[in-house]
Protein backbone atom coordinates (compact mmCIF):
# COMPACT_ATOMS: atom_id res chain seq x y z
CA UNK A 1 0.00 0.00 0.00
CA UNK A 2 2.08 3.23 -1.12
CA UNK A 3 -1.13 5.64 -1.84
CA UNK A 4 -2.34 6.58 1.62
CA UNK A 5 -3.33 9.66 0.37
CA UNK A 6 -6.42 7.85 -1.75
CA UNK A 7 -7.54 6.10 1.69
CA UNK A 8 -8.47 9.54 3.05
CA UNK A 9 -10.99 9.95 0.17
CA UNK A 10 -13.08 6.80 -0.10
CA UNK A 11 -15.78 6.12 2.61
CA UNK A 12 -14.66 4.17 6.19
CA UNK A 13 -16.11 0.86 4.12
CA UNK A 14 -13.65 0.89 1.81
CA UNK A 15 -11.14 2.56 3.85
CA UNK A 16 -11.71 -0.56 6.36
CA UNK A 17 -11.22 -3.12 3.40
CA UNK A 18 -7.67 -1.57 1.70
CA UNK A 19 -6.30 -1.22 4.80
CA UNK A 20 -6.67 -5.12 5.75
CA UNK A 21 -6.30 -6.06 1.65
CA UNK A 22 -4.80 -3.90 -0.38
CA UNK A 23 -7.31 -4.76 -3.19
CA UNK A 24 -7.65 -8.76 -4.46
CA UNK A 25 -8.26 -10.50 -7.61
CA UNK A 26 -10.74 -13.44 -6.12
CA UNK A 27 -12.47 -15.85 -8.50
CA UNK A 28 -9.19 -16.85 -10.99
CA UNK A 29 -10.23 -13.34 -12.16
CA UNK A 30 -14.20 -12.97 -11.89
CA UNK A 31 -13.73 -10.31 -8.92
CA UNK A 32 -11.07 -7.24 -9.29
CA UNK A 33 -10.88 -5.25 -6.38
CA UNK A 34 -8.32 -2.09 -7.01
CA UNK A 35 -6.05 -1.36 -4.71
CA UNK A 36 -4.39 1.94 -2.68
CA UNK A 37 -1.73 1.86 -4.88
CA UNK A 38 0.18 3.54 -7.68
CA UNK A 39 1.20 0.08 -9.67
CA UNK A 40 0.63 -1.54 -11.12
CA UNK A 41 -1.47 0.56 -12.87
CA UNK A 42 -4.61 -1.61 -13.70
CA UNK A 43 -4.52 -2.63 -10.08
CA UNK A 44 -4.43 1.51 -8.75
CA UNK A 45 -8.07 2.88 -7.38
CA UNK A 46 -6.60 5.86 -8.07
CA UNK A 47 -5.53 5.49 -10.96
CA UNK A 48 -9.26 4.19 -12.35
CA UNK A 49 -11.01 6.90 -10.32
CA UNK A 50 -8.67 9.92 -10.85
CA UNK A 51 -6.23 9.32 -13.66
CA UNK A 52 -6.05 9.89 -17.03
CA UNK A 53 -7.97 6.71 -17.97
CA UNK A 54 -10.62 7.03 -15.26
CA UNK A 55 -13.88 5.62 -15.67
CA UNK A 56 -15.75 8.83 -15.18
CA UNK A 57 -14.02 10.22 -17.97
CA UNK A 58 -14.82 6.86 -20.21
CA UNK A 59 -18.34 6.78 -19.25
CA UNK A 60 -19.92 10.20 -19.03
CA UNK A 61 -23.04 8.52 -17.38
CA UNK A 62 -20.40 7.86 -14.44
CA UNK A 63 -19.88 10.23 -11.81
CA UNK A 64 -16.29 11.90 -11.05
CA UNK A 65 -17.63 11.12 -7.30
CA UNK A 66 -18.66 7.60 -8.15
CA UNK A 67 -15.53 5.41 -6.59
CA UNK A 68 -14.79 2.88 -9.51
CA UNK A 69 -13.71 0.26 -6.68
CA UNK A 70 -13.95 -3.19 -8.31
CA UNK A 71 -14.38 -4.69 -11.60
CA UNK A 72 -15.53 -8.17 -12.89
CA UNK A 73 -13.99 -10.62 -15.68
CA UNK A 74 -15.75 -9.12 -18.71
CA UNK A 75 -14.55 -4.80 -17.48
CA UNK A 76 -18.61 -4.05 -16.07
CA UNK A 77 -17.73 -1.69 -13.11
CA UNK A 78 -18.39 -1.90 -9.98
CA UNK A 79 -18.97 2.08 -8.08
CA UNK A 80 -19.15 3.09 -4.76
CA UNK A 81 -21.70 6.37 -4.84
CA UNK A 82 -21.67 7.26 -0.90
CA UNK A 83 -22.67 3.50 0.50
CA UNK A 84 -24.47 2.03 -2.48
CA UNK A 85 -23.23 0.07 -4.59
CA UNK A 86 -23.34 0.05 -8.53
CA UNK A 87 -22.84 -1.21 -11.77
CA UNK A 88 -21.61 -0.23 -14.64
CA UNK A 89 -22.24 -2.49 -17.98
CA UNK A 90 -19.39 -1.45 -19.87
CA UNK A 91 -20.28 -2.14 -23.05
CA UNK A 92 -23.58 -0.11 -23.28
CA UNK A 93 -22.50 2.36 -20.16
CA UNK A 94 -25.89 1.74 -18.70
CA UNK A 95 -25.98 2.32 -14.35
CA UNK A 96 -27.87 -0.62 -12.37
CA UNK A 97 -28.58 0.21 -8.79
CA UNK A 98 -27.50 -2.85 -6.56
CA UNK A 99 -29.50 -1.63 -3.59
CA UNK A 100 -26.27 -3.04 -1.63
CA UNK A 101 -23.41 -1.74 0.27
CA UNK A 102 -19.83 -2.85 0.23
CA UNK A 103 -20.31 -5.17 2.58
CA UNK A 104 -23.48 -7.20 0.99
CA UNK A 105 -21.99 -6.64 -2.34
CA UNK A 106 -19.00 -8.61 -0.90
CA UNK A 107 -20.95 -11.26 1.23
CA UNK A 108 -23.34 -12.05 -2.37
CA UNK A 109 -20.20 -12.22 -4.57
CA UNK A 110 -18.73 -15.02 -2.19
CA UNK A 111 -22.05 -16.74 -2.03
CA UNK A 112 -22.68 -17.10 -5.57
CA UNK A 113 -19.56 -15.52 -7.63
CA UNK A 114 -20.56 -17.54 -10.76
CA UNK A 115 -24.24 -15.95 -10.95
CA UNK A 116 -23.67 -12.65 -9.17
CA UNK A 117 -21.01 -11.97 -11.16
CA UNK A 118 -21.78 -13.36 -14.24
CA UNK A 119 -18.16 -15.26 -14.87
CA UNK A 120 -19.68 -17.14 -17.43
CA UNK A 121 -17.24 -15.74 -19.92
CA UNK A 122 -14.44 -16.25 -17.58
CA UNK A 123 -15.41 -20.30 -17.23
CA UNK A 124 -15.80 -20.73 -20.91
CA UNK A 125 -12.19 -18.96 -21.68
CA UNK A 126 -10.12 -21.04 -19.21
CA UNK A 127 -11.77 -23.72 -20.99
CA UNK A 128 -11.70 -23.24 -23.89
CA UNK A 129 -7.78 -21.39 -23.69
CA UNK A 130 -6.08 -20.11 -20.87
CA UNK A 131 -6.34 -18.92 -17.17
CA UNK A 132 -7.27 -15.04 -17.16
CA UNK A 133 -4.08 -13.59 -16.05
CA UNK A 134 -3.51 -10.82 -13.71
CA UNK A 135 -4.36 -7.02 -15.37
CA UNK A 136 -6.24 -8.47 -18.10
CA UNK A 137 -10.21 -8.84 -18.80
CA UNK A 138 -12.06 -10.56 -21.29
CA UNK A 139 -12.70 -9.27 -24.72
CA UNK A 140 -16.22 -10.55 -26.45
CA UNK A 141 -16.40 -10.29 -30.07
CA UNK A 142 -19.47 -9.44 -31.41
CA UNK A 143 -20.03 -7.72 -27.80
CA UNK A 144 -22.56 -9.81 -25.60
CA UNK A 145 -25.21 -6.33 -25.80
CA UNK A 146 -25.80 -7.01 -29.72
CA UNK A 147 -28.24 -9.20 -31.42
CA UNK A 148 -25.82 -11.36 -33.08
CA UNK A 149 -23.77 -12.80 -29.74
CA UNK A 150 -27.13 -14.85 -29.53
CA UNK A 151 -24.84 -16.94 -31.89
CA UNK A 152 -22.10 -17.02 -29.93
CA UNK A 153 -19.01 -15.12 -29.66
CA UNK A 154 -15.66 -15.78 -29.15
CA UNK A 155 -13.32 -14.55 -26.60
CA UNK A 156 -9.78 -12.94 -25.51
CA UNK A 157 -7.77 -11.67 -22.70
CA UNK A 158 -6.48 -8.37 -23.27
CA UNK A 159 -5.24 -5.48 -21.14
CA UNK A 160 -7.84 -4.70 -18.92
CA UNK A 161 -7.01 -0.17 -19.68
CA UNK A 162 -7.51 -1.54 -23.35
CA UNK A 163 -10.70 -3.05 -22.72
CA UNK A 164 -11.92 -0.39 -20.89
CA UNK A 165 -11.07 2.21 -24.22
CA UNK A 166 -12.40 0.09 -26.53
CA UNK A 167 -15.65 -0.15 -24.23
CA UNK A 168 -15.69 3.10 -23.44
CA UNK A 169 -15.89 3.70 -27.54
CA UNK A 170 -18.50 1.14 -28.31
CA UNK A 171 -21.11 2.51 -25.65
CA UNK A 172 -20.66 6.01 -27.13
CA UNK A 173 -21.12 4.45 -30.46
CA UNK A 174 -24.51 2.92 -29.19
CA UNK A 175 -25.55 6.26 -27.53
CA UNK A 176 -25.13 8.25 -31.17
CA UNK A 177 -27.06 5.89 -32.69
CA UNK A 178 -29.64 5.78 -30.13
CA UNK A 179 -29.74 9.70 -30.65
CA UNK A 180 -30.37 9.39 -34.09
CA UNK A 181 -33.32 6.85 -33.65
CA UNK A 182 -34.64 9.48 -31.20
CA UNK A 183 -34.34 12.03 -34.19
CA UNK A 184 -35.64 9.96 -36.74
CA UNK A 185 -38.90 9.33 -34.91
CA UNK A 186 -39.54 12.62 -33.69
Amino acid sequence: MDDREVLTQVPESLQSLLTSLNGFVQFGGGLHVRGACWEPEWHSLRRAWRGPGAIHKLFPSVSPDWIPFAEDCVGDQFLLRNSEVLRLSAETADIEEMGLSLENFLKEANADPVEFLSMHPLLQLTEETEDLPEGYLIHAYPPFCTEEAAQGVSLKAIPAWELHQHHSDLAKTFSVEDDKRRLDAD
